[in-house]
């Protein structure tokens, strides 16, 4: 495509950005570097990801989530910064749901449910006091113990694999000022190294780690495809389920979550097909633009 004007909204949650334009017939086939120059922050409009709102039935990876569920009407084509696809984006549902609610694409009372099609299957997502919570669905302890090696972070250390519907390597560290000290903008090189790489999570617990029930972490992110973010979504229920295994039992259900750019909460309960962990937190989009392709 050449010349086409494309309408954008610029929308975050917890300061993890996005651009958003609607597509709905599937019309507009972006390449992954025309995705990745709208994403550039000093030559495009900025963003840790591109996410097209497509229906479901315009294109071909909307057909299973139709299948899954047939009220899935739209599907988030999510794209990291770099271009490349990624199969969910816990920050960019919420922020597509409010897209979608905001632009009169969808309703989404009180109390509603609104399901949303994306590569990792059909996800739920309703408001509530924070701005909007999604169902993530059921998660997978991956395991292996990769060991990670950090810019700045004297040992490799050992990491946690965990798939929520995307990969993640969580890797505990010993205090805030190993954390601060991360130097985020290299890299970090898993041993041994995911055949899709993984986004990587290095968390640290609050003291006291529990309080009223409650658990809370701080943890930083480097996602795949995209860099050091603000937040990402995906990746503190990553860090809050690998926070509680290590713990063991007795270990709370309901986790607080504190990123560079805010707080997400994260909450694991059972389902009739094993446990589902949710993600909540606010959604805004911030402004809207137009764009020359």
């Amino acid at each position: 495509m050449s010349n086409t004007t494309l309408h954008f909204t610029k929308g975050h949650g917890t300061g993890n950005d996005f651009v958003l334009f609607t597509d709905p017939d599937g019309q507009v086939d972006l390449s992954p570097a025309q995705i990745a120059a709208i994403a550039d922050r000093h030559f495009g409009v900025g963003g840790d990801g591109v996410i097209r709102a497509v229906r479901s039935r315009s294109l071909e990876a909307g057909s299973a989530a139709l299948a899954e569920d047939d009220s899935a009407e739209w599907f988030m084509d999510y794209h990291n910064a770099d271009g490349s696809i990624a199969e969910m984006c816990g920050n960019g549902i919420r922020v597509f749901a409010r897209y979608l609610f905001d632009n009169g694409l969808a309703e989404l009372a009180d109390g509603d449910t609104l399901s949303i099609g994306t590569r990792s299957g059909v996800r739920d997502v309703q408001r509530n006091l924070s701005g909007f919570q999604v169902d993530l669905g059921r998660w997978s302890l991956e395991g292996g113990e990769p060991l990670v090696r950090a810019r700045n972070l004297q040992v490799a250390r050992p990491g946690l694999g965990i798939n929520v519907g995307n990969p993640h390597v969580v890797v505990a560290l010993a205090s805030d000022e190993e954390l601060d000290s991360a130097d985020l903008s290299y890299i970090p090189h898993l041993e041994p190294e995911p055949a899709d790489g993984a986004n990587v999570e290095f968390v640290v617990p609050a003291e006291p780690m529990i309080k009223n029930g409650v658990g809370y972490i701080r943890m930083r992110v480097h996602e795949r495809g995209s860099g050091e973010t603000l937040s990402c979504g995906t990746g503190a229920v990553a860090a809050a389920l690998a926070v509680r295994h290590w713990a063991g039992a007795g270990a709370p259900n309901q986790w607080s979550v504190q990123v560079p750019g805010g707080t997400v909460g994260v909450r694991m309960f059972p389902t009739e097909d094993g446990e589902h962990v949710s993600l909540s937190g606010p959604a805004e989009l911030v402004f809207e633009g137009e764009l020359s392709i």
